[in-house]
């Protein structure tokens, strides 16, 4: 099986591909072949349903890539069954530690009132973020003992979308239980400095999502829209180096032994073009992570 630990890697995550189309064979395949013919080695490790971490791991090596750091999603929240939670975060866990990965990151999604006013802290409530830390620490405690350990990853429209809930979870939890996955969009469409928040925790952080964003739905402006109209309006998203954030500072804030793998990620591209969206994200990451991308 092809190793997935984490070694300074530009990886490419196919969420564009299926999230209009499904997470067919068909459609992976087609991210795969573009993935491979840019010149990514690594994608995010995503298995369909009733596929095992071997099946899956030789399935991409055919395409010259190996899989990089997965994300277990819930809601966290009172909506969930926290016995059903820890049984599905066991079994992603030992998936992932089959694939020869060492983290994971790990999300909260989706508030329905925070899916209808993204990135404003909607519906804000102080018992519900407490019992969310809770159960992320149970869901850690439990990745930890399958041998992964858990990043937590920004996401507008999850219990964990504004800097102080971001930050409650971090400082509550602590180092030994949580370490620290940015997402760098979500983090600056929540109004949050990602330079400022990746150097606050540089120590815990072990991996990173990379993406760009264009001003129109930022800081207010733009008016209103839900989640789902903002993300795939084409002026949300933007490709590396297109957009209003400085990539680089983010960079240049990492510590200098940081060992996790560079995600680049455009959930909704740009341009009218899968395959030419990531090619221009390969190119900026060739300008910016030559040490990484270049033999």
């Amino acid at each position: 099986m092809t190793s997935g630990r984490p070694g300074r890697r530009v990886a490419a995550n196919p969420i564009p591909y299926w999230s209009q189309a499904g997470k067919t064979r068909e459609v992976f395949e087609q991210a795969f072949r573009d993935f491979q013919q840019i010149g990514f080695t690594a994608v995010k490790a995503d298995l369909p349903a009733g596929m095992t971490p071997g099946e899956y791991a030789d399935w991409i090596a055919g395409f010259g890539l190996s899989p990089s750091i997965g994300l277990f999603s819930s809601a966290l929240d009172e909506t969930v069954v926290m016995a059903d939670v820890l049984e599905q975060a066991r079994r992603f866990g030992a998936e992932q530690a089959e694939l020869g990965l060492d983290r994971t990151m790990l999300s909260s999604m989706s508030l329905p009132e925070r899916l209808e006013r993204p990135a404003v802290g909607a519906g804000f409530d102080q018992g519900r973020l407490d019992r969310a830390i809770e159960n992320a620490g149970r869901v850690c405690a439990v990745l930890i003992s399958e041998g992964v350990r858990p990043l937590h990853h920004s996401h507008v429209g999850g219990v964990f979308e504004t800097e102080h809930e971001i930050t409650s979870l971090l400082d509550d939890l602590g180092p030994d239980l949580i370490g620290f996955g940015p997402d760098t969009g979500h983090l600056r469409w929540a109004g949050i400095d990602p330079v400022a928040l990746v150097r606050r925790y540089a120590d815990r952080t072990g991996g990173i999502h990379l993406k760009d964003l264009y001003p129109d739905h930022l800081d207010g402006a733009g008016g209103g829209g839900t989640y789902r109209e903002k993300a795939s309006s084409g002026r949300l998203w933007a490709e590396p180096g297109r957009g209003v954030l400085d990539l680089g500072a983010v960079l240049d804030a990492l510590p200098d032994d940081y060992d996790g793998d560079y995600m680049i990620e455009v959930d909704h591209p740009s341009v009218g073009s899968l395959h030419e969206s990531h090619r221009i994200s390969w190119e900026w990451a060739r300008d910016h992570l030559a040490a990484v991308t270049v033999p």
